[in-house]
């Protein structure tokens, strides 16, 4: 990669310690434009820790992290937050469950958990429809939270990050909970996203490799707070390399264009 302005993401050397305990140690990771990625990692290896210190809940104690050309501690990381979506079961389960899903979406860029602003302008309310339409949810627009499955959930929060324009889009764990159909009626929204014109960059936070959709063209595991291996999907999914990232004998498969893993050889 030529230069790190071609980048959304740019991480050089980034290490996190706290006390006598090493969170993330050398951890070097670029993100080109057009690029889509999954996470991969057991519990403890260090994928929270990353995207804390990605969206600035998380200091470094050493290394470089740019998004979109802007350098941690050298930027406004409060206003850049704003330009990176954060979608995650824990989060989704906080709205009110009386608020109806189209004020979830337009309190996006307030970036609160509740809508209590001023009354939206009709070019909120548009935009929030658009992204609500995005992910084939604008039907949901006036549903309580209360009476959205799972799965409608996520898909409106992910409308509702939608709201900020991001450059980026974390999707962590955003399958947990969901029923298999469930699980594949939003993993097909997400896909249909990536595709659209001007979609964010989309990085997935997984242990499963089955949600690794074929839009993700790269994945990144890390394991003990360091990078294992990244790099282009086909090449990282083995089953070498997933044994060693979780500490079992795993087998790695694939079935056209998804991946299943299964425990032993």
């Amino acid at each position: 990669m030529d230069s790190a302005n071609d980048c959304v993401i740019n991480v050089q050397g980034l290490g996190v310690e706290r006390g006598e305990t090493t969170i993330l140690h050398d951890v070097n990771w670029q993100v080109a434009r057009g690029e889509h990625w999954a996470i991969l990692g057991a519990n403890g290896s260090g994928k929270t820790s990353l995207l804390q210190a990605l969206t600035a809940y998380l200091t470094p104690s050493c290394g470089v992290i740019q998004v979109d050309g802007e350098t941690y501690g050298q930027t406004d990381w409060s206003q850049l937050r704003q330009r990176i979506g954060l979608v995650s079961s824990g989060i989704a389960q906080k709205v009110p469950l009386d608020e109806p899903a189209l004020k979830t979406v337009l309190s996006g860029p307030t970036a609160q958990l509740g809508y209590w602003t001023r009354e939206p302008q009709a070019t909120d309310n548009a935009f929030a429809h658009e992204c609500l339409a995005r992910m084939r949810c604008e039907h949901l627009a006036e549903r309580n939270w209360m009476y959205l499955s799972q799965g409608e959930r996520q898909r409106v929060f992910i409308a509702r990050a939608l709201m900020t324009r991001p450059v980026l889009l974390i999707l962590d764990e955003p399958c947990a909970g969901l029923d298999p159909v469930m699980r594949e009626m939003f993993l097909k929204g997400v896909a249909e996203l990536a595709q659209q014109p001007n979609a964010p960059t989309l990085i997935l936070v997984t242990h499963h490799v089955e949600e690794i959709l074929p839009v993700f063209s790269h994945t990144l595991i890390l394991r003990g707070g360091e990078t294992l291996a990244q790099g282009p999907t086909e090449n990282i999914l083995r089953s070498d390399l997933l044994s060693e990232a979780f500490g079992a004998p795993l087998t790695v498969t694939q079935t056209g264009d998804r991946w299943e893993l299964r425990a032993g050889r």
